[in-house]
């Protein structure tokens, strides 16, 4: 009971003279609520279940396409042929084909289009949240009446579709693909995903939505440079 009493001592999180009991829902104003954090699991249940149907439709469309097809395959021997290559040519071209679809691969291209699908949706969100606010053209406008700044429907699902994909990577990190920079993805996400809880907690919502609109802006752009890998 001390131990919490101290973690959530007013000082810590809010600026004087605020004080917790200043941030209940009054007047038409909503603010952020630890409690509503509790949705973000269900909805990283749902994330998961999208990339696994998606990851399906991915192997999907990359077995019709690959030399496995007795059609496809046929094609590109008649193909080859009119190239005069030799058997032993024709074999090797064959292989290094394969191995382009090895599932090492096919499952990093997976995982790195799931992201970028993600991140692009997660921008275009982004800005639909934001354009119309004053803070996004002002940023003096962020800390305008700060910390008692109501919480809007647009601010509550962006917060929430973020930090339950996030804790979706984090139950993922595991089972995916193990990268040269594990460790450091690993620390990506927690971090990430602590920072965006205490600007939750804290009611540093207006700031935090811009800064979740740049992140995911340059992930875009880290992730299309992982799928061009693949």
């Amino acid at each position: 009971m001390v131990l919490n009493e101290w973690f959530w001592w007013d000082r810590l999180w809010l600026p004087r003279p605020v004080m917790w009991a200043d941030l209940q829902d009054s007047e038409g104003r909503d603010y952020a609520r630890v409690s509503h954090l509790y949705i973000t699991l269900p909805v990283a249940v749902l994330l998961l279940a999208i990339f696994k149907n998606q990851g399906e439709g991915v192997a999907m469309v990359k077995h019709l396409v690959s030399l496995e097809s007795p059609e496809c395959a046929l094609y590109w021997t008649s193909r080859i042929k009119t190239l005069d290559w030799s058997e032993r040519q024709v074999k090797r071209w064959f292989r290094s084909q394969r191995n382009q679809d090895r599932p090492g691969l096919l499952k990093k291209f997976k995982e790195a289009s799931w992201r970028l699908a993600f991140y692009l949706c997660s921008c275009f969100g982004g800005v639909l949240a934001l354009y119309d606010k004053p803070w996004f053209y002002d940023l003096r406008e962020v800390w305008a009446g700060f910390p008692k700044q109501s919480l809007l429907d647009s601010q509550y699902w962006y917060y929430i579709i973020e930090m339950s994909f996030y804790g979706s990577l984090l139950f993922r990190v595991a089972a995916d693909v193990k990268r040269k920079d594990f460790k450091e993805q690993l620390v990506h996400h927690w971090a990430t995903l602590t920072l965006l809880s205490f600007s939750w907690c804290a009611n540093y919502i207006r700031i935090g939505t811009l800064v979740m609109l740049v992140h995911d802006t340059s992930d875009v752009l880290l992730e299309v440079r992982e799928s061009d890998k693949q």
